[in-house]
């Protein structure tokens, strides 16, 4: 179970944002391109220079080294970073049922990354995220790339997922439709400020 907490967290020219978010809560992130939704998610896993402070479970970001940090409130980016030349050593830990549910099967533990769609690298990323169990998700627009039936299939995990570890989740998300289908509150990056907003 984990609680997560944002004060006075401030970056670009934004106005201070003050943010608690419950166990297994999901909000979701939505504005204009440009806004701060994507840097605020930067700023939360301490990847990009922010004001303000953040505590999970009582426990400030800054007591945290920062990979664990990282390890423990994780970022799923609209574009993830792949090292090795396949598949499998960036996930050698992924259940077999978990690659099933977004249309893989175990063969693609030995697919060149050169050979994989943005899709498959997008559902790829997802499922190595969710296999280093971390404590808070972080989940820039997950879905974008991907067709009805694996982007419904990621919003069930992510279901799954944060009710199972009581997981706070903060999404980014453009649809309206898909935000009152994941969120518990939504919030809107408008003018300078995050104000919460009606999930329709």
């Amino acid at each position: 179970m984990s609680c997560f907490r944002i004060e006075a967290l401030r970056f670009l020219d934004l106005e201070p944002i003050n943010l608690s978010i419950e166990p297994g809560e999901c909000i979701a992130l939505s504005g204009p391109s440009g806004s701060g939704k994507t840097m605020m998610l930067r700023s939360i896993a301490d990847l990009d220079l922010h004001e303000g402070r953040i505590f999970l479970n009582d426990k400030a970001c800054e007591s945290f080294d920062a990979p664990d940090w990282r390890r423990r409130v994780s970022l799923l980016p609209a574009e993830s970073g792949w090292w090795f030349d396949h598949v499998g050593p960036h996930m050698p830990n992924v259940q077999g049922d978990c690659l099933n549910r977004l249309g893989f099967d175990v063969d693609v533990m030995n697919w060149a990354i050169r050979r994989l769609s943005t899709g498959e690298r997008q559902r790829l990323s997802f499922l190595r995220l969710l296999e280093n169990e971390p404590m808070v998700l972080l989940l820039d627009e997950p879905t974008s790339g991907l067709d009805a039936a694996n982007a419904k299939e990621v919003e069930l995990m992510v279901a799954e997922y944060k009710h199972k570890m009581e997981a706070p989740v903060i999404w980014v998300s453009h649809d309206p439709d898909q935000i009152h289908r994941i969120a518990d509150r939504a919030f809107t990056f408008s003018g300078k400020q995050l104000t919460e907003s009606s999930k329709r």
